[in-house]
């Protein structure tokens, strides 16, 4: 039987799943990372839910969906990620989930200190700094040496942890949305978990894309997405809390619809995306059917390698991510070095090659341009991406 990364090389076996998708003719998407594709098989349940529940109406809703419905598709997602029931509550994103874990994490006192990075979200940062407003902590706020290695990021969180003797809280993020960095989450969390200091993991882009158990990353908190590489409708997320560690996050603005062992109570209520969320276990039988995280993430992985070994050596050109397949995955970035305007070069790759990625910016290493391949992104498209480098470098 062929390997994960035999098949992620087979280029016939990567064209019959792109036909499981409906592309749009325009130019090559080189920007998978905002959110995924459906496949035609979930645009076509997500269609038929829809319709069921603007015929039905509540009726439906409230005899099924909210009594037995929304319990099944929990336990469904909870089997996919190891975990149990009780850990996840489905949300309207990894934004609303990490935001309500933030607001809500209540072991903090005045004087406290809280620990975020420069490769954190632009909301997680902003939520710890709201945390500093409303209850009087101090903002620690590190930035990682570039270029990143294992040994270095690690030695950055020991650093900090000793340097900030106050540190109660700390965001982190399993994948940066600006370079693809993969941080090396579970060495950082077991750092952290000795000294007291508990984690909220940002796990947006992770989730399908990096091959991990939730389980065995050693943290109590974190928010997700399933909107990016598990292929669901757009408005859905969901928030983990180790069931063990409820107590330490009060209940989302004092909702009182669940009861206070209930996990579901300490994620923002409002009438969910019905449709949506009847649409996930096609979504999961979907996404089991294409391998599963470790062939994924293999075939993200293979294309990010198929430019950046072409690349790397390139005068005119910074590839921002490592080489240790430990730190990074589909996504990754890199900068003109000759060119002071990263966002005028992106435009360029648009204009001229038909190529379309996204400037990145904040973090220390500086403005890059993001390539995020996906599931419908042929090694013909890398060779074009490939040929643009050469020639604008």
């Amino acid at each position: 039987m062929p390997s994960n990364a035999q098949i992620a090389r087979d280029e016939d076996y990567w064209l019959a799943i792109a036909r499981r998708y409906d592309v749009e003719p325009g130019p090559i998407n080189l920007e998978n990372g905002y959110f995924g594709r459906m496949s035609r098989a979930v645009v076509e349940e997500y269609q038929r839910q829809i319709d069921f529940v603007n015929r039905s109406n509540s009726v439906h809703v409230r005899q099924h969906f909210e009594q037995i419905g929304n319990l099944q598709i929990r336990q469904q997602l909870a089997e996919l990620l190891g975990v149990d029931r009780q850990a996840v509550a489905l949300t309207r994103s990894a934004s609303e989930a990490l935001q309500s874990l933030i607001r809500n994490y209540n072991r903090l006192q005045p004087g406290d200190q809280v620990l975020l990075s420069d490769l954190e979200y632009d909301s997680v940062k902003g939520a710890m700094h709201w945390l500093a407003r409303h209850r009087g902590v101090e903002v620690i706020e590190i930035e990682h040496a570039h270029p990143a290695s294992f040994d270095s990021l690690l030695a950055s969180y020991r650093e900090a942890f000793e340097r900030y003797p106050r540190l109660k809280l700390m965001a982190l993020t399993h994948v940066t949305h600006r370079t693809g960095l993969v941080l090396p989450v579970q060495a950082i969390a077991l750092e952290a978990r000795e000294r007291g200091i508990d984690v909220i993991l940002d796990g947006a882009h992770a989730l399908a894309q990096v091959d991990f158990q939730l389980s065995e990353l050693g943290v109590a908190f974190a928010g997700y997405n399933l909107q990016k590489w598990i292929g669901a409708p757009l408005s859905l997320g969901f928030v983990y809390i180790d069931p063990q560690r409820l107590a330490d996050i009060d209940p989302d603005m004092g909702e009182q619809r669940y009861a206070l062992d209930d996990i579901r109570s300490r994620a923002p209520y409002g009438t969910p995306n019905i449709p949506a969320w009847l649409t996930l276990p096609r979504v999961f039988e979907e996404h089991r059917s294409m391998g599963g995280s470790a062939l994924k993430g293999a075939r993200l992985n293979y294309l990010r390698d198929l430019w950046v070994s072409q690349v790397r050596e390139l005068p005119g050109i910074e590839v921002m991510t490592p080489d240790d397949p430990r730190l990074y995955c589909g996504i990754t970035s890199f900068r003109f070095t000759r060119q002071p305007d990263q966002q005028t070069m992106a435009e360029r790759l648009l204009k001229e090659y038909n190529l379309f990625t996204v400037a990145r910016s904040g973090s220390r290493c500086g403005p890059c341009i993001r390539v995020t391949p996906g599931f419908t992104t042929p090694a013909s498209d890398i060779h074009l991406l490939v040929q643009a480098l050469v020639q604008l470098g």
